[in-house]
């Protein structure tokens, strides 16, 4: 056999293979109506309507715990002899705080600082004054009660600087049970005066989120002054008001005509 004919065998043979792979996408494609692809077809997904709604609720409680933060400051001319006076100022002050029934585990050092004082005067270069020491501690008192007798003997043992005062709740979990149930009757509230004004029918909860909650008080400053006679039965009158607890939630309700 001539090379001329080998090559027109074989092309015939190549041909005829292709014709027969190419044939049952042919003919699929000509089963679909219209002669159409037989890719699957994307339907676009239709979201069932919804109402997104927000709402909280919110308690008043009155604190049952409360929160000082004050220092001892001292000044020597040493950096040593600063931190000397401080350490047996503070000694007689958590002293003062045990005698005020204050357990150990409620008394915690927030601060120490150790820094040097400069005089400045015009033209003139810092002169070294002398060295200051600032120790401070946040006290954590459980009985209300207790809250301005214990400002007075700290005050009386050696503290000179009072930074605030902060209230509290021991166990907030009562308060935001409470303020959830406030939430959930506003939301579920909120959706059915929004489903009367539109006309539809109010569905199931599709979702719901909380946020929010109990934050304890931040120390509010408070004016300290020196007390004329600390022999005298009355003590430094503290008052306590009331906290916020505040619950905010978010849902999805699905809706529908």
């Amino acid at each position: 056999m001539t090379r001329t004919a080998r090559a027109l065998m074989l092309g015939t043979t190549l041909g005829t293979a292709l014709m027969a792979l190419a044939a049952p996408a042919v003919a699929s494609a000509q089963s679909q109506p219209g002669g159409a692809s037989p890719m699957p077809m994307m339907h676009a997904m239709v979201q069932q309507p919804a109402l997104n709604l927000s709402a909280y609720g919110e308690v008043k409680v009155a604190p049952d715990q409360a929160t000082i933060n004050f220092g001892v400051v001292t000044e020597a001319a040493t950096a040593q002899a600063a931190m000397a006076q401080n350490a047996q100022q503070m000694t007689r002050v958590v002293a003062a705080l045990r005698r005020a029934g204050i357990a150990e585990r409620d008394i915690q050092t927030s601060g120490l600082n150790l820094s040097a004082q400069y005089d400045y005067q015009q033209n003139e270069p810092p002169k070294l004054r002398g060295y200051q020491a600032s120790n401070r501690v946040t006290v954590t008192i459980n009985d209300l009660a207790k809250v301005g007798t214990t400002a007075d003997a700290v005050v009386a043992a050696g503290v000179n600087q009072i930074d605030g005062i902060g209230f509290g709740l021991k166990d907030p979990k009562a308060a935001e049970d409470q303020a959830r149930l406030l939430a959930v009757r506003a939301l579920q509230d909120k959706a059915r005066l929004y489903a009367q004004a539109l006309g539809v029918q109010l569905g199931q909860v599709r979702s719901l989120t909380e946020g929010g909650g109990y934050a304890p008080e931040p120390p509010r400053p408070v004016a300290m002054y020196a007390r004329v006679a600390m022999d005298s039965a009355a003590s430094t009158p503290v008052s306590a008001g009331e906290l916020t607890v505040r619950i905010d939630i978010s849902g999805t309700y699905d809706i529908g005509r």
